[in-house]
């Protein structure tokens, strides 16, 4: 699926997510923690990706190899590797908090494994989770 840098595609990607779910036959929890993690990232895209206003395409590739469900998300966005922000501290209060930093701690649990590229000049995200385990 290529998309593009707007906040108005994310219902299409929850439309093309669904109809992959039922066409796999995939668990409807599965497919609720799949469409948080898909938001989380590309809206993270969105609004901090780009310096310009420019529109631009960002890919996105799901695929269900045996029992792992893979997720490739593409963007020529600032570079950006989400996986080496530090968790937040969860055991803090709310007013303790740094602010942000929730929405990838997120992808990151419910996720079995996640990898960062940079590579000609893109953002490479690539994502699994096996389809028989609990997020």
């Amino acid at each position: 699926m290529r998309l593009s840098n707007s906040i108005d595609e994310l219902q299409a990607v929850n439309n093309e997510l669904e109809q992959f779910g039922e066409s796999q036959d995939l668990a409807p929890d599965l497919m609720f923690n799949l469409n948080l993690v898909l938001e989380e990232v590309l809206t993270n895209i969105i609004f901090y990706g780009y310096d310009d206003s420019a529109t631009h395409v960002i890919e996105l590739n799901i695929n269900l190899k045996s029992e792992i469900i893979e997720i490739e998300i593409i963007d020529d966005g600032k570079p950006f590797n989400p996986l080496e922000r530090p968790d937040p501290n969860v055991n803090k209060s709310l007013d303790e908090r740094q602010i942000g930093g929730l929405g990838i701690f997120l992808v990151k649990k419910i996720m079995d494994k996640a990898e960062y590229f940079r590579r000609e000049n893109k953002n490479i995200l690539n994502l699994q989770k096996n389809i028989n385990t609990k997020s």
